[in-house]
Order: C-alpha cells, then structure tokens, then sequence
C-alpha cells in the first residue's frame, strides 16, 4: 500500500530574477513499511523534497497525497497538524531542548498532541526503552554523549507512532562507530514495520536501506532497490 504518492513535483524558487527549480517533475511512490535512502549532490533537491516530504514545505506544483490524503495545498496549521499527526522527525543536530530531561524531551511531541500527563509518561517511558536509555530518562542533554542525545531524538520520533520516520543526515554529528550503531537502531526500527526515509550525501549510510533513490538537477536520476540484506553486528529475527 502506497503511504506516499507524489506526482509530477515541481518546486521553483525565485531567486532575485532568477528562477531556481530545485525540483522538476519528480514523481514518486514508497509503500508502507519500506527503507529509503534519498541521495544526491549539494543542489540535487534532496533537501527540498524532504522538506516537501516532511510537510515543512508544498510544492509549487504537483500533487503529494500522504496516506491517500492530498496535502499539496494545505495551510500551515493544517501542515502542522499533519506533521505532528503522522512524521517523526530525526535530524543531524538532534534539536533536543538543552534544558529538558530526555523525559521530556520525548514527551514533547504528545503535549502538542493534548495527550494526558498518565498516556504521555507511558509511552514516553516505552519509547526511550525501546532505543535503549531506560536509565537515561531524567539525563538532560548535555548529561548524554552523542549517540544517546541522537537515541532521544529518535525515541522522539518513535513516540506519536508516525506513519514516516524522516531522518535527515542523522549520523552527521557522530564519529563512525556510534554512527554504525545508530544506524543499525534504524534498521531494527524498520524491522519493526517502520517507515523509514533516510536523507544522506553519504554512501556508506545509504547502504543500510533497502532503496536507494538518487537525484540530479532535481530530477530522479535513479532508483533501485537494494538485494536482503543484514547490517553488519545485527542477526536477522
């Protein structure tokens, strides 16, 4: 089932009397419960088709439907009703609040959505657990090192139960090693039934997923799919 469906996205940027078509055209499906890696050089797009992917941004023209729903021309208060509804975020700066517990942090998201202080510290608790800080839920985070303020971010991202994971460079901040290790959370999060959209300049992280789109000049240059897999330190359940 297609959960994203984009059709001939166009987004033009008016840059002084210069236009800029930071996307051309590109159409696009992904189905519930894949692994996508969006790649491409700096000035291909991809920042921009995650922003239009994220909600953060409509296209100029085109259509996006999000689970069969067209948010192309939505308002911004309905944009970000949709994005609190149905994206979890994860970015290279993890964007956590620096005076916040990783409680709280988390449990930002179910605020915004007016869910009670009883259900919000549930899966608050649950969400942190499941990325492996249990221990670490009243760490502020400059308590935490980098991999586990990025774990916060995505437990973050876990906790409203999105229908997409977005995650935009999410192990640019990290050396490899806690990289490989926040990548291989994401793989165990797809095997859950995740969505996952994965936003790299990165190869090496590319590699992870399961597709692999490529742009060029704002078009889909490539887009294939990657053979089974198992990420390397993880056995396949």
């Amino acid at each position: 089932m297609n959960i994203i469906n984009l059709e001939n996205i166009t987004k033009v940027y008016q840059v002084g009397s210069e236009e800029v078509h930071a996307l051309d055209g590109v159409s696009l499906k992904i189905d519930r419960n894949e692994y996508v890696a969006i790649m491409g050089p700096s000035g291909s797009g991809k920042s921009t088709l995650m922003n239009i992917l994220g909600c953060l941004d409509t296209p100029t023209s085109g259509r996006y439907d999000l689970k069969e729903t067209d948010v192309s021309d939505m308002s911004d208060n309905q944009l970000a009703e949709v994005r609190n509804r149905e994206i979890g975020f994860v970015f290279q700066t993890f964007n956590l609040l620096p005076r916040a517990t990783s409680f709280h942090n988390v449990e930002l998201p179910l605020i915004y959505a007016g869910i009670g202080s009883v259900r919000r510290r549930e899966l608050a608790e649950k969400a942190l657990t499941s990325v492996g800080l249990k221990e670490r839920m009243l760490h502020k985070p400059n308590e935490l090192s980098g991999g586990q303020r990025q774990r916060v971010a995505v437990a973050r991202a876990l906790v409203i139960g999105p229908s997409i994971i977005l995650a935009d460079e999410p192990t640019g901040n990290l050396d490899s090693k806690t990289g490989e290790d926040i990548m291989s959370l994401f793989y165990e999060i797809y095997k859950q039934g995740n969505t996952i959209i994965l936003v790299t300049h990165e190869e090496y992280i590319a590699n992870h997923a399961k597709r692999v789109i490529r742009l060029l000049d704002g078009k889909i240059a490539s887009d294939e799919r990657v053979a089974d897999h198992t990420v390397p330190g993880r056995q396949e359940k």
